[in-house]
């Protein structure tokens, strides 16, 4: 990838969290590069590749089984004042909501403005393989050795260009178990509130990312500390303080923490279920209180709290869909006679549903032996499933 562009005569070197994890000693999840070729050139340069991107316009080119991320060099933002404006031209020119959030980031630079206009000064860090070596143009390096996370240039103005760096900062921090350079924590209490106006469907990612890692239990510590899970989160930090919700949540992010290191696949729905289900059971209630029936009020609760987050944080409907049928199943373990045991191991959902149920059997809010009971009913042949009933 970096010899292709090297060959077609363009500069192009690995940049962002791949050289940091591995300068850390850390695995690295994938790899990002940063060139002087415009997308459309690499585009020509790669035929396995395509464009992508309003806001920020790049290049991915299948490279085997993986996608590398292809950027081009951008420069720092910049408004008419800063420079004529006449020769800046539409193209020229960043686009900035009246908050100061970037609407469109495709003003190319060179590498030292790249480096410049990137986030944290661990992120900045660059590998050439022209020469074998890190270029840091922003103090990365030094903040690597005293494991200090850093934002590039004016906290506010970054947090305001992108609210999202609010929940970059407290990833990497509890990811890495880095220091927040207290310059970048000072503005987050009162800018958090601008994290509203990113797209809710960037938002859910962007949580997603921290909740489904192996260190997710910081990330969720960090975020509770940031009253971040009551500004994006509202009916989960509701009931945090309510018995059984921490340790159950805390298990669920347990046992995610540990799939994660296990190199085993995590499920966006199994812990969106898990972080839902005590103010579903709340809603339920209520409507049932309302002479509603059980499922039907187990349902309206759902839509309730579903429709009521895409505002905030936007789930998307394959995730909801699941997060629904883990929750219906729960009242299905409890019928254990007849053929409807048979029938609920056959469900598609059997598997997560009962990891949910295994959960909730440890902090008491389901029956303690019905988790094994239906392992023991899963593993048994014939007649032995017979007897279990």
């Amino acid at each position: 990838m970096l010899y292709g562009l090297h060959e077609a005569g363009y500069q192009a070197l690995l940049v962002g969290g791949g050289v940091r994890d591995q300068l850390l000693d850390l695995h690295p999840k994938d790899f990002d590069v940063a060139t002087d070729a415009t997308p459309e050139q690499v585009k020509a340069v790669f035929r396995r590749s395509r464009l992508i991107g309003r806001r920020f316009r790049l290049a991915h080119v299948r490279f085997g089984d993986e996608i590398i991320e292809v950027a081009t060099f951008r420069a720092a933002p910049r408004t008419p004042d800063e420079g004529d404006e006449d020769d800046l031209g539409d193209a020229g020119r960043h686009e900035l909501d009246e908050s100061g959030r970037i609407l469109r980031d495709n003003v190319y630079g060179n590498l030292e403005q790249d480096a410049v206009r990137r986030d944290f000064t661990i992120n900045a860090l660059y590998y050439d393989i022209a020469d074998f070596s890190i270029v840091d143009h922003v103090g990365g390096m030094q903040d690597l050795r005293e494991r200090r996370l850093r934002l590039i240039g004016d906290p506010e103005t970054r947090y305001r260009e992108d609210p999202v760096r609010i929940l970059r900062a407290l990833r990497f921090a509890s990811k890495l178990g880095f220091t927040i350079d207290p310059a970048a924590a000072k503005p987050i209490p009162a800018l958090k509130h601008l994290l509203l106006d990113v797209p809710p469907a960037r938002l859910f990612d962007e949580l997603l990312k921290m909740l489904l890692c192996d260190h997710a239990q910081e990330c969720f510590a960090a975020l509770e500390r940031e009253g971040l899970i009551e500004l994006l989160l509202p009916p989960v930090a509701a009931e945090l303080d309510a018995p059984k919700v921490r340790p159950f949540i805390q298990a669920a992010l347990q046992s995610t923490e540990q799939r994660v290191r296990e190199d085993k696949p995590v499920s966006p729905a199994f812990l969106l279920a898990c972080l839902f289900w005590f103010p579903l059971q709340r809603r339920q209630r209520a409507l049932q209180d309302e002479d509603l029936p059980p499922m039907q009020a187990l349902a309206a609760a759902s839509d309730q709290i579903f429709s009521g987050m895409g505002s905030r944080v936007a789930m998307p409907r394959r995730f909801t869909g699941m997060v629904n049928e883990i929750w219906h199943l729960q009242h299905r373990f409890t019928q254990r006679r007849g053929k409807r045991p048979l029938r609920l191991l056959e469900h598609k959902r059997y598997r997560a549903a009962w990891d949910f149920l295994e959960l909730r059997g440890h902090v008491g809010d389901a029956d303690a032996e019905l988790a094994p009971w239906w392992e023991a009913f899963a593993a048994a042949q014939g007649g032995e499933r017979e007897q279990l009933q």
